[in-house]
């Protein structure tokens, strides 16, 4: 039986309960997201964006899942704690695919913006969220988002107000909780208006020792003039199956600043989709990878230049050690009218032993003539002389390749903008690589007011 198949059976049978348990404007884009769905099937590896990650085999299992919404035993807050010193943030909980309302930041948020239950926004501000909602994440075009689309209930909706600038950033921790093996499926729409700034921060975390399976589809929207920082972190375990598409639109001015860090995992896919649409737009969009064992994570890019005079930056960096295998596929697509349109597109990797393996792709597609595009990929291992220097001055031989890897994803790691996160994030890395960091739960970052 085709992988597919059970969720096209299980939706025939539990619609109307995934429905009765959601909200009318999530409801309204459902059954065209299973039609999509059905015709699409999972992709294979002939699929040429999902050709470096075995989809099917990832959802062939039967996986648990919560349809009618029962409450899953767990207080946030005593399984997570954090220590990053001098960042202020606003912290919120997502329970599998829940938003945890029992407990919330004390401190106001600024009059007009919303954070808060996806499922809840839906009906109290039900013409701004279908605004919005599926509207860039096409179900059409992509068989997990049409999943994720027929099957989401809940998850994070978020609404910045025009030129309102979020005094702390929004930090939301992703559990993942269950008894069982558990499949969930997220959603989170971001609508940051014109002149508009946030900063956000996702940590997803796993605190069972279950198989789970979490599927994500994150909107963002970009007005005029506006910002927007996104960072995803992501320190699971080896059995926790990770499928995540984010979208992003962009309108003229904007600036938009997307990393993405995984620490530890089991089998992880990152796709994201950016598309210009407003002139003199920028982005930088960054990957860290740390990955050992038979740890597995492909990330997928595609930077649409709709429109003329943006600016595009990608620099993503994978360490893999034991029989890790990683995959980068960047494609940078500048349209006939995209003229003086900039891009750098850089994948470097590190492959510390002779059974881990890289895949990269780097792309450009330019149909413009007066651009300045560049890409480029390297995978190597330690410079030799760099480490026999090392050892010559005393530096111990495992020492020296510590040193060295550290300093190699450095690069990644400075390009975040919060600087207490920056730091904090260099200590996690070196943690990562002396092999101390079993969880993120220790470091997770404690909110000013609560």
């Amino acid at each position: 039986m085709k992988s597919e198949q059970q969720y096209i059976d299980l939706y025939r049978e539990v619609s109307q309960q995934i429905c009765d348990h959601s909200a009318p404007a999530l409801n309204a884009v459902r059954a065209q997201a299973f039609d999509d769905f059905c015709r699409q099937g999972f992709p294979t590896k002939k699929v040429e964006r999902y050709k470096y990650t075995d989809i099917p085999s990832l959802f062939a299992p039967d996986y648990g899942l919560n349809v009618n919404r029962l409450e899953i035993p767990i207080n946030p807050y005593d399984v997570f704690h954090c220590d990053v010193p001098n960042l202020s943030t606003s912290l919120y909980f997502v329970v599998n695919d829940v938003f945890y309302k029992k407990a919330l930041p004390q401190a106001k948020l600024p009059e007009g913006v919303i954070v808060g239950s996806l499922r809840d926004a839906a009906v109290e501000h039900s013409d701004l969220v279908t605004k919005y909602y599926s509207k860039i994440a096409k179900t059409g075009e992509d068989a997990i988002t049409a999943l994720n689309t027929m099957l989401a209930q809940d998850g994070l909706f978020v609404y910045i107000p025009k030129n309102v600038v979020l005094p702390r950033a929004i930090q939301v921790i992703n559990i993942l909780r269950g008894d069982v093996d558990l499949m969930a499926n997220r959603r989170v729409l971001i609508v940051v208006e014109p002149g508009a700034e946030a900063k956000f921060l996702f940590c997803d975390e796993a605190v069972d020792d279950h198989e789970f399976l979490a599927t994500q589809v994150i909107e963002a929207y970009v007005g005029d003039n506006a910002s927007l920082d996104l960072y995803c972190l992501e320190s699971t375990h080896q059995k926790t199956r990770r499928v995540s598409n984010v979208y992003i639109n962009q309108e003229a001015s904007s600036r938009v600043n997307h990393n993405v860090i995984t620490l530890r995992g089991g089998i992880t896919r990152n796709k994201l989709d950016l598309t210009f649409n407003g002139e003199g737009a920028e982005c930088w969009c960054n990957g860290c990878v740390i990955a050992d064992g038979k740890q597995h994570v492909d990330n997928n890019t595609l930077i649409d230049h709709k429109v003329g005079h943006c600016d595009s930056h990608e620099l993503y960096k994978y360490v893999l050690d034991g029989e890790a295998t990683g995959a980068f596929a960047g494609r940078v697509l500048v349209r006939h009218d995209a003229q003086k349109t900039t891009s750098e597109e850089t994948n470097q990797n590190l492959c510390m032993t002779t059974k881990a393996h890289m895949y990269t792709q780097p792309m450009l597609e330019i149909y413009a003539d007066d651009v300045k595009c560049s890409h480029g990929s390297t995978v190597g291992q330690l410079n030799d002389a760099a480490l026999f220097y090392m050892q010559q001055r005393g530096i111990s031989l495992h020492e020296a390749k510590l040193l060295l890897e550290f300093a190699f994803v450095n690069e990644v790691v400075d390009h975040i903008q919060l600087e207490p996160l920056r730091d904090r994030l260099h200590h996690l890395v070196e943690k990562r690589f002396r092999g101390d960091l079993k969880d993120c739960r220790s470091c997770s970052l404690q909110p000013a007011g609560h």
